[in-house]
């Protein structure tokens, strides 16, 4: 979002994580907040169209942050390379911190009846101080969400971070305060019950940093699946990664190899379109629940449920097109009856006709990954 990190999803399709992970760049008189100070362009990391490379650069053109983004395939982790290129002289003495706000299990809390707050504290491992995001409360006005589970989420390097700090969003204790005011991070550790943030120092050197987020439902499991991730090789992983989508896409029907009335260029761009279409709607599906499909993996008319106002006193719910409609879910259908994925194709089949289907024969508009009702059903 904007060229950030945002909407991190575990351990469901409809849970995510995360409200955003921004830059900071400050040379001790001032600081450059991303969303404000850069500008910032993408591409695609790897054939399979869903690892990306954000490149955002300073507006005055002092520097730029490259940072390749994808899943571990094998850990409950998200994994950004991180590099800083300073393009003038005096950006090379410039300090980069990377600051998270969290939703973790889909909260943000703060509200003047704090539902569905979030904590953060700071691990001190062997391998350097790791900041751990998390949330015990899994009840919400959602009473079918069942499944929901305590969450938590730590925040790794590949080296130690030279500084952390957690704190309450648009407080004293905020690294973004801190840094917009001081202009260095004076660390604050431990932040409980509201809408928190953790900002960290990222290493000096032109040399990438690994960051890798790391979930679980303690807080040893986190913080060792960032750990573990963050200090294996990127190159490594991200081999693994492509590897794993390129053996998913053999297994699918081949878009053809000239279109007619499409030059050689347009022919390329619409055969690349098919690849990224299968494997956007293969990754739409739950993990947990098979032929749960989101209907979209973003929140297109936004964070529309106050946080932080308590429903009958549980927190609010807000899975946007994160849940299974089924308008779209039998969209998703022909795209794996057209791409040749009967299997997924037909776990939706099943999971609309023996989860979702209502008692009088009628599809509701839409449900849970585990096919009972959401809040904002019809």
């Amino acid at each position: 979002a904007g060229g950030m990190l945002s909407d991190v999803y575990y351990p469901t399709i409809d849970n995510t994580n995360v409200h955003s992970l921004e830059y900071l760049v400050t040379d001790g008189s001032s600081t450059d907040i991303q969303p404000r100070d850069m500008t910032y362009t993408v591409s695609a990391l790897g054939a399979s169209g869903l690892a990306c490379e954000i490149t955002a650069k300073a507006k005055d053109g002092g520097y730029q942050i490259v940072t390749d983004y994808l899943t571990d395939p094998g850990r409950n982790a998200v994994v950004m390379r991180v590099r800083f290129d300073p393009l003038t002289a005096t950006a090379a003495q410039d300090h980069l911190y990377a600051r998270l706000q969290p939703l973790v299990n889909g909260h943000g809390g703060g509200g003047s009846q704090n539902a569905g707050a979030d904590s953060a504290t700071t691990v001190r491992t062997a391998a350097g101080p790791v900041p751990v995001d998390y949330s015990t409360n899994s009840f919400t006005e959602a009473t079918n969400r069942t499944f929901a589970t305590p969450t938590y989420l730590a925040l790794a390097a590949s080296r130690p971070f030279p500084a952390t700090g957690n704190g309450f969003a648009g407080q004293a204790s905020d690294g973004l305060t801190q840094l917009g005011s001081g202009h260095t991070l004076t660390g604050h550790q431990n932040a409980s019950d509201g809408d928190v943030t953790t900002t960290v120092e990222l290493p000096a050197g032109t040399s990438p940093t690994t960051l890798a987020l790391g979930f679980g439902q303690t807080e040893n499991a986190a913080v060792g699946t960032a750990l573990a991730s963050a200090r294996s090789s990127f190159t490594g992983t991200l081999s693994a990664y492509t590897g794993q989508w390129q053996r998913y896409d053999r297994t699918l029907k081949s878009p053809p190899a000239s279109i007619k009335g499409l030059d050689s260029a347009e022919t390329a761009k619409a055969r690349a379109g098919y690849w990224l279409s299968a494997n956007v709607i293969k990754a739409s599906l739950d993990k947990t629940f098979p032929g749960a499909a989101a209907a979209g993996l973003a929140s297109p008319w936004g964070q529309a449920v106050p946080a932080g106002n308590a429903v009958n006193g549980l927190a609010p719910y807000f899975g946007s097109y994160r849940e299974t409609f089924s308008r779209d879910a039998y969209e998703t259908f022909t795209g794996f009856l057209t791409d040749g994925d009967l299997a997924d194709a037909r776990a939706i089949d099943e999971f609309l006709f023996d989860r979702q289907q209502l008692p009088n024969g009628s599809l509701p508009r839409n449900s849970l990954p585990n096919g009972q009702a959401a809040p904002d059903t019809g």
